[in-house]
């Protein structure tokens, strides 16, 4: 379930508290001087070689936290293991660290975030109308404002008499290339706001006409009333609530999203390619991205997303300069 969301995070109070002086006691200076200028130099080599890093990888993103804001936890400790920033990179000019994602996933989804660093920040937009696969766990019976489980219950009705049969035999209708209407909680935008914001509000918002979508996919794993299991495959600019909000519509009933796990973006999937908080240091993002590099045509890096690709699916990219002059704010541009 795509959903934009730019992020624009401001790296000044991560490099202040960076950059700010801790007092020295026995123990720290005992410390400093057992590791000795070794490791100095190993915290610099660290740091060249995550300014070299160049290409696009995959993470696991759990249930909770925002894509942004988990990109901003990989961001810090990346900088974090390369001693950044550190006195002798101060001295330096600019040092620019290039980070990104595409393909946003809600805060309440699991699943493959596609992260670019480096150069590979350019082939984030191919990442957005590339294919994805879910698995998606709908509840019938009850419909949301959100069309999810996060959202406020707008309407019940009964389920008793739907069936596995009758679930298997409408797949079909939302099989190829279908017309869907977006959910009014998106990133889609009414003078320059999101829908989302504006119904957080309390604005009246209308929906957004219908659009045509493409679904190579749909299967009905499990079902086991209210819920039932879904494995979907489909292209750019479509969401899973969309989905299940029209199934439940079409059994004459209701329904909503209660879980999500996106198992595949473009040729990265959970199983293979995602990497683990736990592995997320310099040296294995340095091993996935030249493991990954052979799964990306020679081309992608050429494509570009149409505008309103990039606003729905949350292509987010950061430009954090390490200035030469200490407490200077880093720079960030969304792309």
């Amino acid at each position: 379930m795509a959903s934009a969301e730019a992020a624009a995070l401001s790296l000044s109070s991560s490099l202040a508290a960076d950059s700010a002086p801790v007092p020295e006691t026995a123990g720290t200076a005992a410390a400093a001087a057992r590791m000795g200028p070794g490791a100095r130099l190993s915290k610099a080599a660290l740091a060249t070689k995550l300014l070299s890093l160049s290409g696009v990888f995959a993470v696991h993103k759990p249930k909770g936290p925002t894509s942004a804001e988990l990109l901003n936890r990989l961001k810090e400790k990346l900088l974090a293991e390369a001693g950044m920033p550190s006195p002798e990179w101060a001295k330096r000019k600019k040092q620019t660290l290039k980070i990104g994602h595409g393909g946003t996933l809600d805060s309440a989804a699991r699943g493959v975030l596609v992260i670019g660093i480096g150069r590979g920040t350019k082939m984030l937009t191919s990442m957005l109308s590339g294919s994805k696969r879910y698995i998606a766990i709908g509840e019938l019976g009850k419909a949301t404002d959100t069309l999810d489980s996060t959202g406020k219950v707008t309407e019940e009705k009964p389920y008793d008499q739907i069936t596995q049969e009758d679930i298997e035999g409408i797949l079909q209708k939302f099989t190829g290339n279908i017309m869907q209407v977006p959910p009014l909680y998106s990133a889609l935008k009414k003078d320059g706001q999101r829908l989302s914001t504006l119904m957080k509000r309390g604005e009246i918002v209308e929906a957004k006409p219908a659009r045509p979508v493409t679904v190579y996919s749909i299967s009905l794993q499990k079902f086991q009333p209210p819920f039932f299991t879904l494995d979907v495959e489909c292209g750019g600019g479509f969401y899973i609530r969309s989905l299940v909000n029209d199934i439940g519509k079409e059994l004459s009933s209701c329904a909503n999203v209660l879980e999500l796990t996106r198992t595949k973006q473009g040729p990265f999937t959970l199983e293979e390619h995602a990497l683990p908080e736990d592995r997320w240091t310099i040296d294995d993002i340095a091993q996935s991205l030249e493991h990954c590099s052979s799964l990306l045509p020679a081309d992608l890096a050429l494509k570009k997303p149409k505008p309103e690709e990039s606003q729905e699916h949350g292509l987010s990219c950061e430009y954090i300069t390490l200035n030469e002059t200490k407490g200077e704010d880093g720079e960030n541009k969304t792309c």
